[in-house]
């Protein structure tokens, strides 16, 4: 994960914004593949500061409770995928093309960081309501993403059924899509290769919404 965003939502006893956005990229990194295999609930933080390789002490310098560890996870994870999906936006040219494109990098994004989307699902529940609320607004601002997407591509007229009331339809759709990837692999996986999968469901998208010239 690349470096982490909102340090100053969680409260710090360290006085250096600098020293504090290091140390908790470490613990957060370190954090992460835990929870991904033990379980949020089963790992300690006396796990997370010796992965990290800090006193418990020294954790606690950083952050208040396994919960902002947590949140800090999520966020950083959120921030990953939203800087994908930018990524892909600005690369892409225009209309059909255009959303082949992006869905193409987008469920990629969601293949190569399936452990980390599986874990917010999973875990965002262990969450206080201020940062569970801060998790869905994530999850809306990337959504959000797409749904300016795909009213720039609507105007090309490539889309003929993509109208400005299923806009958001059609984004929630995809992001949803990408996500199939990460809780079925353990069937899909088997069966599809990553662009296989991207390939049949850039095809039901396009076929929802290309439609037919008259």
């Amino acid at each position: 994960m690349q470096d982490l965003p909102r340090t100053k939502d969680i409260p710090t006893l360290v006085k250096d914004p600098d020293l504090v956005k290091r140390r908790r990229r470490q613990i957060a990194d370190a954090a992460v593949q835990l929870f991904i295999d033990k379980g949020f609930h089963k790992t300690t933080t006396r796990q997370i500061a010796r992965a990290a390789g800090f006193s418990i002490g020294s954790l606690y310098e950083y952050f208040a409770s396994k919960e902002d560890v947590l949140y800090m996870v999520c966020e950083a994870i959120h921030a990953e995928v939203e800087r994908g999906v930018t990524a892909a936006m600005s690369q892409a040219k225009g209309g059909r093309d255009a959303l082949v494109k992006i869905i193409h990098e987008y469920f990629m994004v969601c293949h190569q960081m399936s452990d980390f989307i599986l874990l917010i699902y999973q875990e965002t529940q262990s969450l206080p309501s201020q940062w569970q609320k801060r998790v869905l607004e994530n999850e809306l601002r990337i959504t959000g993403l797409f749904v300016k997407a795909l009213a720039r591509i609507s105007k090309t007229g490539d889309l003929l059924n993509l109208k400005e009331n299923n806009l958001e339809l059609a984004a929630h759709n995809i992001v949803v899509l990408g996500h199939m990837w990460t809780f079925r692999r353990w069937y899909l996986a088997h069966h599809y290769s990553i662009e296989d999968y991207i390939k049949l469901q850039t095809g039901i998208i396009l076929g929802m919404y290309a439609g037919e010239k008259k």
